[in-house]
């Protein structure tokens, strides 16, 4: 039963004593603190939940944040700070179901036998006897067989022992369950003064208490939704806008199709079900995917073809020619020499040296064409230029390449790249014998080259298709719109003569999904199914086009999708689907949700935002943004005809002159100013923001401060959250960390001077860090270490943007062009933030008065080793330590600068280096390390003994220094990731030992 308090003790449970309501104003939770290591560990889940979140299903949008996030944000700003900041802190983590009563409701997977005996064999022998095996051998335990009672009292015992992060490979995300359990809700009501018996009912409450209103929360760069999605989900009203009407459409289905419940959800999966059926009716009647053998095709691979300009054979181009890694199917080149030409094999179940000669024997890499005819290689530049001005009426890129017409569906004789199909993956449906015995019907797949049979499907495709070519254009079942030149566009034009968007699907492909729009738009009469259907049509294109590369590895053997990363790639060889394979992309993955609060979606400006929210979270393009304005027109252009038909009053456009670019610096801070102060201005006096921004360099967060500043805001806190996974396409110097930056208005006040400023951003960035560092468990970490970078940054933020500064005018900085190499003002203070933060984050084990006495280099080394005990290998974390030491020369120090695999040398990998000269050459540190080396070489002790008193002038006084130094040193192997200091660290163990026996 739910016990309702309504107006129990509670420091917020006093009726205000005037009109306004009792939490207006008042300091919110998210201001004083967040619980930042759970909040990242249940983010990154989500994250790593991939093609199941949420929202994933409805299509493609770029840097989507994880709903918990925008769950726990929004509870942040709502909840109040009040006198009891602990019992704040637990009643936030039971709202978000991750304290521990919460995670044991979210628990819904078991904990295998292994991991259970692994604890248990830490636990105290009368622990072990009730639940180990006491037949079971010493070397081999394992858990006895237990009463279901048992079992999950030993789950539940083995559960509560683990950290955070692994509790949740067991567990349900959060938006999962309904909320809190009904027993939570006591306390929750008795703290906060309120009645609720579910989040809905709790943010209701809570909007009251500090608007006078249900709290609407408003995102006007809303991408796919994240944000007004959760706050609708949660119980505000919610406000979602953007430029791009690719994002506003993604979110309106958010709003409307996953939150509209179950009864919305049955009515377009039915919907696209009867549309699915009838393509693949017609598809059967044309006969374009099935052969003579009854066999039916899912996959079609697809290559570049080029003359070779040395020895005039035609080459088809590849960069591997592994089909199938798991299958071991290879495609292998067989010279025609008749025709000049190679014929491709598809060969099944191939040797391991077959293999490895199809993945080597590639006809194109490095941008190079290898022709295996004559064995030379050629720039492929200089191939493009094989067919300039072969026809005197076409039109010619600059790289060589003619310049496709609308009406060119296929290239050209006399194109430089023609196209060929060389592969389809046949799927064969048979009866066969379950594990029963019972007769059912089975499925396998064969790789095959395409037959002359094959071929005249192809050539009827394109008949099929010509015949309906104008018509389909005309009602936009398939794409008309020119490529407009861009950052990520200009390059169809460039590398293959490319000018309309349709031009980037083969004819099979715009048939069949021009059919699909054709039977679905034609049909649907609920504006749900109408946009379920233009989400679909957008869905066909990201995932099979000729952007769309073959996966041939092991675990997968498909087609990827064109987005699999941020740009439009043009490829050599490439995959489609058929409409039997597109089955899993045709239907939205929709789990249905109910959300019946307001919520308003448009295709809008910032600029132009004339709803009023009390909160704004936003997630704003920054200096490097993605082109979504370029990239979603990809995706536009299958359903921009269909728009106006649903949404009557958006655009159909995708605004690029409007778009906030990065191109120009000076024009970025101008739109990025433009569209805060409209937020700014329809807001409440009282009202908040967050805006959320990912970034690692100072002069971008300078150009935030001058943004924010100018926009008439002030940041209040600052909060780093882990939401980026690992991944292989994200390989580089990325933060994985968001930055939650929560604002106000600024009120004004008086101004203060440069000089105060550095003083008062010093005190706030050494409170930032004793604060992160206080709340860090060694056990199970907040905080990596560039989030305590970040936290620097954004502690200079709160700082810089209180109060007006004396020296800097805003408005003049954030449209002035400093020459390169010159830092703003701004720059420079946030600069000396991480310089300070690196002075004060005294690696763990030193002394910090010593810490002092170092020099930068030393410093940097030291702390750069506690770095990789924590598993940091991103280079740009060690750039950004050395500007933050002042260690300009520091490249010496790394064994690799590679990436993610940046390391510092050990002891005996410097050998003999750096043994002399200025900087660390001369430092105490880089003796103690030749030292440790020459112990490791010698294996004599003494030897590294007498160097230190034969080198150090000052050794009897630095004795102590030495021994700190050395006990740092000896320590680094304990870490796991760190072996391959075990030689030199247990030499460090005996130097620092004989030091200190060393007597005079």
């Amino acid at each position: 039963m739910v016990v309702k308090n309504k107006r129990q003790a509670s420091p917020l449970a006093a009726a205000a004593s005037s009109d306004a309501p009792p939490l207006a104003g008042a300091p919110s939770f998210i201001e004083h603190q967040f619980p930042v290591a759970q909040v990242s560990a249940e983010s990154y889940k989500e994250r790593k939940a991939n093609y199941s979140q949420t929202l994933t299903g409805l299509g493609k949008w770029w840097g989507r944040k994880p709903l918990v996030l925008v769950r726990a944000t929004i509870l942040g700003l709502l909840l109040p700070a009040t006198g009891d900041p602990k019992r704040d802190r637990e009643v936030f983590l039971k709202l978000m179901t991750m304290d521990d009563r919460g995670l044991t409701l979210r628990k819904d997977k078991s904990i295998p036998g292994s991991r259970l005996v692994e604890e248990l064999l830490i636990l105290p022998p009368s622990v072990q006897k009730r639940f180990l095996d006491p037949d079971a051998s010493s070397e081999e335990p394992r858990v006895k067989r237990l009463s279901r009672e048992g079992r999950e009292e030993l789950q539940h015992l083995v559960f509560s022992r683990m950290p955070y992060s692994e509790k949740l490979q067991y567990c349900r995300r959060p938006e999962q369950i309904a909320g809190p359990p009904d027993e939570a809700w006591a306390e929750i009501n008795a703290h906060l003064g309120t009645a609720a018996a579910s989040l809905p009912e709790l943010v209701e409450e809570l909007g009251r208490k500090r608007f006078g209103h249900r709290p609407r929360v408003g995102d006007s760069f809303c991408g796919a939704g994240s944000v007004p999605f959760e706050a609708a989900r949660i119980g505000c009203d919610a406000y979602g806008s953007d430029l791009s009407p690719v994002a506003a459409l993604l979110t309106w289905a958010a709003l409307n199709i996953v939150g509209g419940g179950e009864t919305v959800a049955r009515q377009v999966q039915e919907a696209q079900r009867e549309i699915f059926a009838a393509v693949d009716r017609q598809a059967t009647e044309w006969g374009i995917e099935h052969n003579e053998q009854g066999w039916r095709a899912d996959a079609y691979l697809y290559c570049v073809e080029v003359v070779c300009p040395e020895c005039g054979w035609r080459v088809p181009l590849a960069p591997s020619w592994v089909i199938g890694e798991k299958t071991r199917t290879v495609g292998e080149l067989v010279p025609d020499e008749a025709a000049g030409r190679f014929e491709i094999e598809i060969c099944e179940g191939v040797s391991p040296e077959r293999m490895k000669h199809a993945k080597a024997s590639g006809t194109v890499r490095d941008s190079r064409l290898w022709c295996p005819h004559c064995g030379r290689d050629t720039p492929i530049d200089l191939v493009r230029r094989q067919g300039t001005g072969k026809d005197p009426n076409a039109r010619y890129h600059e790289s060589g390449l003619r310049l496709w017409e609308n009406d060119d569906l296929v290239p050209r004789p006399e194109d430089v790249f023609q196209e060929r199909l060389y592969c389809i993956r046949w799927v064969e449906t048979y009866w066969g014998s379950n594990a029963k015995g019972e007769q059912v019907e089975k499925t396998r797949r064969h790789y095959r080259a395409p037959t002359a049979k094959d071929l005249q499907r192809e050539a009827r495709v394109l008949e099929l298709l010509r015949q309906r070519f104008h018509e389909w254009q005309e009602k936009g079942y398939i794409p008309s719109r020119r490529i407009e030149p861009g950052a990520k566009t200009t390059r169809l034009q460039r590398e293959r003569g490319w000018t309309h968007w349709h031009h980037l699907f083969t004819p099979r492909q715009l048939l069949v999904h021009g059919l699909f729009a054709e039977l679905g738009f034609n049909n649907l009469l609920h504006k749900h199914e109408s946009v379920a259907c233009c989400l679909a049509v957008a869905r066909c294109a990201d995932w099979d086009s000729k952007l769309c590369r073959w996966d041939s590895s092991a675990a997968n053997e498909k087609v990827a999708q064109t987005f699999s990363n941020q740009a439009l790639n043009t490829l050599y060889s490439w995959a489609g689907k058929s409409c039997l394979s597109l089955n899993s992309v045709w239907f939205l993955k929709v789990a249905p949700n109910v959300s019946n609060i307001k919520s308003v979606t448009y295709a809008a400006d910032s600029r132009s935002v004339k709803d009023g929210c009390g909160l704004w979270v936003t997630d704003p393009p920054y200096a490097d943004a993605i082109n979504y304005h370029e990239l979603s027109e990809y995706l536009l252009a299958w359903y921009e005809k269909h728009l106006p038909k649903v949404f009557p009053h958006w655009y159909t456009d995708s605004k690029r002159a409007l778009a906030v670019k990065a191109d120009d610096p000076i024009e970025f801070r101008q739109s990025m100013v433009a569209c805060y102060r409209r937020l700014v201005a329809h807001m409440p006096d009282d009202g908040l923001q967050v805006v959320m921004f990912t970034h690692q360099d100072a002069a971008v967060w300078a150009d935030l401060t001058m943004i924010l500043w100018a926009a008439g805001l002030r940041v209040t806190a600052a909060w780093c959250i882990a939401t980026e996974t690992d991944s292989a396409l994200k390989q580089g110097n990325y933060v994985q960390g968001t930055v939650l930056l929560v604002c106000r208005k600024r009120a004004g006040g008086e101004p203060v001077f440069l000089d105060e400023i550095n003083h008062r951003v010093e005190i706030e960035v050494r409170r930032q860090l004793d604060e992160m560092l206080a709340l860090d468990d060694a056990s199970d970490p907040n905080f990596a270490d560039a989030d305590y970078q970040l936290a620097a940054y954004a502690a200079a933020l709160r700082v810089l943007t209180e109060r007006p500064i004396e020296e800097i005018n805003p408005e003049r900085e954030i449209t002035r062009v400093r020459p390169k190499g010159e830092a703003s003002p701004v720059e420079q203070l946030i600069r000396n933030a991480v310089k300070i933060a690196c002075d004060h984050l005294v690696p763990k084990g030193l002394d910090r008065e010593m810490w002092k006495t170092l020099s930068p280099m030393e410093r940097l080394y030291l702390k750069g080793l506690e770095v990789e005990t924590h598993g940091e290998h991103r280079s740009g974390v060690i750039q950004e330590l050395a500007r933050g030491f002042g260690a300009a020369d520091y490249a010496d120090l790394l064994a690799t600068s590679k990436a993610n695999e940046a390391r510092l040398k050990t002891a005996g990998e410097f050998g003999k280096k750096m043994l002399s000269g200025a900087g660390f050459g001369s430092s105490l540190l880089r003796q103690l390390l030749f030292a440790v080396h020459k112990i490791t070489r010698s294996e004599e002790t003494a030897s590294g003994l007498n160097w230190l008193k034969t080198e150090l002038a000052d050794y009897w006084n630095a004795r102590e220094k030495i021994i700190h130094l050395l006990d740092y040193l000896a320590r680094i192997d304990r870490v796991a990731g760190m072996r391959h200091w075990n030689k030199d660290s247990e030499a460090a163990r005996l130097l620092a030992g004989a030091v200190r026996n060393d007597h005079v």
